[in-house]
């Protein structure tokens, strides 16, 4: 029963990253005027998601 803790605070911070992600989506698509990208990242947030993990990794 020690585990959860853990798996608690991985949890965490894996919706952390994601939320942060999709915050980088939104601020690069406003920036570059990708208004469409904007709103089907917004619709659908793993596209979101992804494409902010892109522009970290310089994928994008």
């Amino acid at each position: 029963m020690r585990a959860y803790p853990f798996f608690a605070v991985l949890y965490f911070g894996a919706v952390l990253t994601a939320l942060a992600a999709w915050v980088t989506h939104v601020v690069v698509c406003i920036k570059s005027a990708s208004y469409l990208f904007l709103i089907a990242g917004a619709i659908l947030p793993p596209v979101g998601v992804i494409h902010g993990w892109g522009v970290w990794l310089g994928g994008w």
